[in-house]
Formats: structure tokens, C-alpha cells, sequence
């Protein structure tokens, strides 16, 4: 096993304010598609690491209660920490300091979910 996670899927309640929520936030650009039924926005990743997108799936429901999944800040954490208030989402934790691996913070996106950004030093 090259990684524990290869694939995550954040739900959302509405897939367009996600996807601006997450393009804005983290300056990056969503690929859209439908991938057996479901809409989904798909998060840039290359194929040596873990992908995941948004998804709409009335199965699916948005939560800050389950499973805590941390996005790459591309060492661009601060930035994207100003980005997020503007773009409808919250702050919860700022920017913290983890030692060697770098630092973290933790948001909470336009649909409830929180999630965690991580910049390496």
C-alpha cells in the first residue's frame, strides 16, 4: 500500500457554492463530471497522489462530525486562510505549527464540513 487514502468525497447540499467555495479558498480549479449518476467536482491531483472531489449524492450528507480529511495548501496556507471568510467559509482552527511535517489549520466549508489544510515548512 503506497498511501492509506487514495480517493475521499466531501458532500455537498449545493455542488456550485462548493466548488466556488473550494476554487476560491485554495486557487485552484475543479474538474466537473458525472461518474455513475452522481455530479461531482474532482480536486487537481496528479496520479502518484490521493484524489477525492465534491459530490452531490442525496445519500451523502454533509457533516463536521465524521472524518477529519486534510487538503494540500500547496505552501500556500496563509493565503488561502485570507481566502476563506470572503469565500463563505469559517476559520476554526488558524494556522498551528506541527513540528517538522509543517503546519495545519481547519475550516469549515459553505456546506458544514470540516476539513483540515496542510502546508509543509
Amino acid at each position: 500500500m503506497r498511501n492509506a487514502i487514495n480517493w475521499f468525497e466531501l458532500p455537498t447540499q449545493d455542488l456550485d457554492r462548493a466548488v466556488r467555495f473550494y476554487e476560491k479558498s485554495l486557487a485552484v480549479t475543479l474538474k466537473r463530471e458525472v461518474f455513475n449518476g452522481t455530479d461531482m467536482a474532482v480536486f487537481p491531483a496528479d496520479q502518484q497522489a490521493a484524489g477525492g472531489a465534491l459530490i452531490r449524492d442525496a445519500k451523502r450528507a454533509p457533516s463536521g462530525d465524521g472524518a477529519l480529511v486534510y487538503l494540500d495548501a500547496s505552501g500556500k496556507l496563509d493565503a488561502a486562510l485570507d481566502r476563506i471568510p470572503a469565500a463563505g467559509g469559517q476559520v476554526v482552527l488558524p494556522k498551528t505549527d506541527i513540528g517538522p511535517p509543517g503546519f495545519i489549520a481547519i475550516v469549515k466549508d459553505t456546506e458544514g464540513n470540516v476539513i483540515g489544510l496542510h502546508s509543509p515548512r
